[in-house]
């Protein structure tokens, strides 16, 4: 098995290596990755400049590769030939931060898995819920030991199916972790602010901050399962249709 490994934290975050290193007995690692932090990103393709790609040199020493473009133009390239070989499945993380609810349409982490699922490919977004602030290095073992599951799963079951998965693992060590949860996007309740400043020549500019996001954890739900210590594993599409609206606006006064 061929697998592409990327993310939105920059090819030398821990993240990428730790899941790098637990993916390696399932095939061939590929590693393609943004040249620096993409967080927040959304789903980028890059059209209105070139694209650069560099060889480098992970923590551990084995080979990737650095884009200048975002994580889904790193999985974007690699689909459409810069990789040698077809690609089976595309992993993107592991993000220290966990990506719920309506986290995955800005989450640079998630996006790159999408753009595998478009290019008919199966993909999987992996994301730690690591507590705020949390002091020193993270420890991404058990995230990257509940990706290579379920890793594992879609290369035996999918048959190949363009399968996207988002999954959330709580910061737990992995004999507290419960088990695995099919869990719904959840409420995500942000809290930005837009703080006005100005330069010393006296313009005006901003930044968009505020309250870290919370959440509702409802059962059933990407935020339940964490709460309950499961990690979460929703399957997205990339369908927005909202099927529930349209009879009500074939109703409308379209004339």
């Amino acid at each position: 098995m061929h697998i592409l490994v990327t993310n939105d934290d920059g090819v030398t975050a821990p993240g990428l290596l730790a899941l790098v290193q637990e993916l390696r007995p399932l095939g061939k690692i590929t590693v393609l990755a943004p040249d620096r932090n993409w967080s927040a990103s959304g789903h980028v393709k890059t059209m209105h400049r070139p694209l650069r790609v560099k060889e480098v040199t992970l923590a551990d020493g084995s080979p990737a590769l650095a884009a200048d473009g975002a994580p889904s133009d790193c999985v974007a390239l690699a689909l459409l030939g810069l990789a040698s070989e077809k690609i089976d499945l595309v992993v993107s993380g592991i993000n220290p931060n966990a990506n719920l609810g309506h986290d995955v349409t800005y989450s640079g982490t998630v996006t790159a898995a999408m753009e595998a699922a478009i290019g008919g490919v199966a993909g999987i977004a992996v994301s730690l819920h690591s507590p705020e602030n949390h002091p020193g290095r993270l420890d991404y073992g058990p995230a990257a030991r509940a990706a290579r599951r379920v890793a594992v799963q879609i290369l035996s079951r999918s048959n190949g199916s363009p399968v996207l998965l988002n999954v959330n693992v709580p910061y737990l060590p992995d004999d507290q972790i419960k088990g695995v949860a099919i869990t719904r996007q959840g409420l995500r309740v942000y809290r930005d602010k837009l703080d006005c400043r100005f330069d010393p020549r006296g313009r005006p500019y901003y930044w968009i901050g505020g309250e870290s996001p919370t959440g509702v954890p409802e059962d059933g739900t990407d935020f339940g399962a964490l709460a309950q210590g499961y990690v979460s594993v929703t399957p997205l599409t990339l369908d927005l249709t909202d099927r529930e609206a349209m009879p009500g606006l074939v109703g409308w006064q379209w004339d």
